[in-house]
């Protein structure tokens, strides 16, 4: 029979929220059908007690007309007309009420037995399997959210195993449950008309019985019409019986292709991650901030409409908009200790949501989707196509051009001229100012065959002594705020600048030009493609402190210096010219690729759209580090001056002591130079003290010879 409705079966894994919102017209249209039933119902039943009372009132009629001649009436009570006439009269009511009788058995048949079937079975069926399923849509909402909160870092298979095995039971409960609840549901289309159409044409063959035994005029169109409803009844019957194995077997194939899908975390082998996808919907959880450290996960229908991602509560009719995804930005994050998070940033940078995928192909379908939609490929005509393409034309981007002009030159949009290659206020170097660039190529730029580091540590650390020196100091924490945490007097305590910039690291590369910004922006564009190919989301976020000294990335929890930068290495910095957010620098080591053991290795990050703030920073660190230069090259000039005059002083002192100890010994050879024995009148010569001890040593030789 055309026009029935049905709930789709197939439909039931998902358990998407307009599935949902089906099943809840499907009920209220059940609860309808059991409220007009239950009034049909009562109103069939007065009849039916009618006409049993019709029937057992026409009996005691009939009786009472036979007792009539038993009467005895103070008047007229032997009136054999009268008697006569109501023997005939309770001989015809006797037969009325034989009739009235078969009438109530064939409407306790025909009419009542299905349309109290119906309510006491089928209706009550449909409020049972309604019931069952909302226990068991209740209890798989309980087991993923007890398995959404498994802890990523202090993982136990013990727990992470009931967890699993209880989400598997419960979907798989519901999957069932809803199947039949579905399967029911379709049913009640077919036995609702069935429930109409036989209590009515059972009721009216009873009649058309009850008056063909008193009489046989009846109309026969009206036979005919009966009839053909009977045929019509029966062949619903048939086509019910026949949708009924159908979806039994539907239920049965459903099930076993579906067990598979009962575990949330699927084998990736099994079920490959599609990267081409432009449309996605799911349910993924939402974080929201409750407090400064608190925030509490929500789980929502997530869908793509467009480039808007759309969000939807079970009992919503609709869904509503979560976020224009146009030109915006998404990353794998790890958020409070969760697995699969993700964040979605606006263009404009001042919206971001983190949400969190129920299995590791979501988490990769959902960044790649998004990541598609933000570049606006659902615009075009073969959306999942061109998707396909992506890929390769990422490829042929980093291909090597014939110059750097003109590639550069086809990415501009039209209408828009080429700036000037001199240097803005966001770029510094300290080389020569750069060139004309029309005739510059691409290996000129960028060393060919060099690997794109996406990790924060570059492999030239291991090469140069001061990088390599700089990098074993990571294991002590560093105070970006300049203040000493122990007794070793920290490396930057004396700078005059301290600026502090949230950064994330993209990727790093050997280059073999260091004059010229163009290179960080070569440097940035083929990153960012390299990223795209490999399919690499994730960034390390750090905190970059921007002193007179270096540059520093200190890791945010535990503010332990991951890298260390010397700022006199670094040589030149410049941000991105349309995307703000993008800056980079280029640091000059020794010991790289080339045969002059010098290599310029450029590093590329992106900031909250700060690139020209840190920039900036960077250039006021190179001036003021330069004007402090300069005055310690002058106080080492001075200082050296005085210790020269010093030095003189102290070698004219020394010669005046050399001058004065010759006059004394002048004059003491002179004054040896006399005789040493006595006058006549008794006067004695002034010996000198080293004549005197000559003497005294002269005098105990001879005494020691005398004894001996």
């Amino acid at each position: 029979m055309p026009g029935i409705d049905k709930l789709p079966i197939e439909e039931t894994l998902e358990d998407s929220p307009q599935t949902r919102s089906l099943l809840g017209v499907f009920e209220e249209d059940a609860t309808a059908i059991s409220n007009y039933m239950n009034q049909l119902y009562q109103a069939m039943h007065r009849i039916y007690d009618a006409q049993n009372e019709l029937s057992a009132a026409t009996h005691l009629t009939s009786k009472l007309l036979k007792e009539y001649e038993k009467q005895h009436f103070p008047l007229g009570g032997d009136d054999e007309v009268m008697s006569s006439t109501l023997q005939q009269f309770s001989k015809v009511i006797d037969e009325l009420s034989s009739c009235h009788a078969v009438l109530s058995t064939q409407l306790a048949d025909a009419m009542m037995f299905p349309i109290s079937q119906f309510k006491e079975r089928d209706l009550k069926e449909i409020l049972t399997l309604k019931e069952v399923f909302q226990i068991a849509s209740n209890d798989h909402d309980a087991a993923i959210n007890r398995y959404s909160r498994l802890s990523k870092k202090r993982e136990n298979d013990k727990v992470k195993y009931e967890v699993t095995e209880d989400v598997y039971t419960s979907r798989k409960k519901q999957h069932q449950t809803m199947m039949h609840y579905f399967c029911a549901l379709n049913t009640l289309q077919y036995k609702k008309k069935i429930a109409l159409l036989e209590p009515l044409l059972g009721y009216m063959q009873a009649q058309i019985s009850f008056f063909k035994m008193g009489s046989e005029n009846l109309n026969e169109q009206l036979e005919e019409f009966l009839t053909n409803i009977g045929t019509s009844v029966q062949n619903v019957r048939r086509e019910m019986d026949s949708d009924v194995e159908t979806m039994q077997q539907t239920i049965e194939d459903l099930e076993v292709a579906s067990d598979p899908l009962y575990v949330p975390d699927p084998d990736p082998t099994k079920f490959p991650v599609n990267r081409n996808l432009t449309r996605k919907a799911g349910y993924l959880n939402a974080r929201n901030k409750t407090g400064l450290v608190s925030s509490t996960w929500d789980r929502h229908f997530y869908f793509t409409q467009g480039g808007n991602l759309m969000s939807q509560a079970r009992g919503d009719v609709a869904g509503g908009l979560a976020m224009d995804i146009d030109n915006c930005s998404v990353m794998a994050v790890d958020c409070e200790d969760r697995r699969y998070c993700f964040q979605i940033t606006s263009f404009d940078g001042k919206k971001s949501s983190i949400l969190q995928a129920e299995s590791k192909k979501d988490h990769e379908e959902w960044i790649c989707t998004i990541n598609n939609i933000s570049k606006q490929i659902y615009l075009s005509e073969n959306p999942e196509e061109i998707a396909a393409r992506v890929n390769q034309s990422a490829l042929e981007a980093v291909t090597p051009s014939p110059s750097f002009q003109q590639r550069h030159e086809s990415l501009r949009p039209a209408g828009q001229s080429r700036p000037p290659t001199a240097r803005t206020s966001s770029s510094g170097s300290l080389g020569s100012e750069s060139t004309n660039l029309a005739a510059l190529s691409l290996d000129s730029l960028v060393a060919p065959d060099t690997p794109i580091q996406f990790d924060i540590i570059s492999p030239v650390c291991e090469d140069q002594p001061g990088q390599t020196k700089a990098s074993g100091q990571g294991g002590r924490r560093t105070n970006p705020f300049g203040e000493s945490g122990g007794g070793t007097k920290s490396e930057t305590e004396d700078s005059i600048l301290h600026q502090l910039f949230i950064v994330r690291f993209l990727g790093s590369m050997e280059v073999k030009s260091d004059d010229n910004p163009d290179v960080v922006y070569e440097t940035m564009r083929q990153i960012l493609a390299a990223r795209a190919i490999h399919n690499i989301f994730r960034m390390t976020e750090s905190h970059l402190l921007v002193t007179c000294d270096c540059l520093k990335l200190i890791d945010p929890q535990t503010q332990v210096t991951r890298l260390t930068f010397p700022l006199p290495s670094v040589v030149l910095y410049a941000t991105h010219q349309e995307n703000k957010r993008l800056f980079g620098f280029v640091l000059r080591t020794s010991g790289g690729r080339s045969e002059s053991n010098l290599s310029s290795v450029c590093y590329i990050f992106e900031s909250n759209n700060e690139g020209e703030k840190i920039c900036d920073s960077v250039g006021l660190a190179k001036q003021i580090a330069l004007h402090a230069e300069l005055d310690r090259r002058a106080s080492e000039k001075q200082k050296e001056i005085e210790r020269v005059k010093e030095k003189q002083q102290k070698e004219l002192s020394k010669q005046k002591q050399i001058e004065k100890d010759l006059e004394e010994q002048s004059r003491l050879i002179a004054a040896s130079s006399r005789p040493t024995q006595a006058s006549s009148e008794g006067q004695f010569v002034v010996l000198s003290s080293s004549q005197s001890e000559e003497s005294d040593l002269g005098e105990e030789g001879k005494k020691r010879e005398s004894e001996a």
